[in-house]
């Protein structure tokens, strides 16, 4: 997706992903990360599970294209954010939660040790973000930024793609299995889902896995 669609989105107030509170998968499977992570949200708008997780006594990294998105966050928990750049980022920081605002796609494994490093991650809303060309991209950059073994928890839907155009995208189990590849991928947790635009298609399987890269 070209950045201005979702500076547009930002700008425009079109949220529709936005949960409004963490996840349920989230609060189900937590445990799934182990304890005291330093945990990798890539495209973590403003959700709620940035709080959670520190809540949980994780270190969160999120990173966002939109600086309006990072600085809602903060705001809207009460959190007095530092501010300053490292690399191409703007980077917000409050207590045990940073949000490098800027192309995911820049970060690199210099610049995630500069930050706090991360062993772990969490995708609730990053890959069906994403077109399906981009999808094998970015899975691909994750895995030269986090090391084997790392535990994640991921979160995808499953509806009939041709009833909508994403975002968010449709991503088969059979999909993520193979952008995931030599990774250990469970498939623990599913529900129907009607959030935000998934409506159009009459709703969708929300689906989480446990994956160990």
């Amino acid at each position: 997706m070209e950045h201005e669609f979702w500076h547009e989105r930002w700008g425009d107030g079109r949220i529709g992903f936005h949960e409004g509170r963490p996840n349920t998968f989230l609060e189900r499977h937590l445990a799934a990360l182990g304890p005291a992570r330093h945990v990798l949200v890539p495209l973590c708008g403003k959700a709620h599970d940035l709080a959670y997780l520190a809540q949980h006594g994780h270190t969160v990294l999120g990173v966002e294209l939109s600086p309006i998105a990072a600085e809602a966050f903060f705001t809207e928990h009460g959190l007095e954010a530092e501010r300053d750049t490292l690399g191409p980022y703007t980077r917000f920081r409050a207590g045990s939660i940073t949000i490098l605002a800027g192309d995911f796609f820049a970060l690199t494994p210099a610049l995630l040790a500069a930050a706090g490093g991360a062993d772990a991650l969490y995708d609730r809303a990053a890959l069906v973000a994403l077109p399906e060309a981009m999808r094998r991209d970015y899975v691909a950059h994750l895995r030269t930024l986090l090391g084997t073994g790392t535990p994640a928890l991921v979160i995808t839907f499953t509806y009939a793609q041709d009833l909508m155009e994403g975002p968010p995208f449709s991503v088969t189990p059979a999909e993520l299995r193979e952008h995931y590849a030599g990774a250990d991928v469970s498939e623990v947790d599913s529900a129907m889902t009607d959030l935000g635009r998934l409506r159009q298609a009459g709703g969708a399987i929300e689906r989480c896995y446990s994956i160990r890269l």
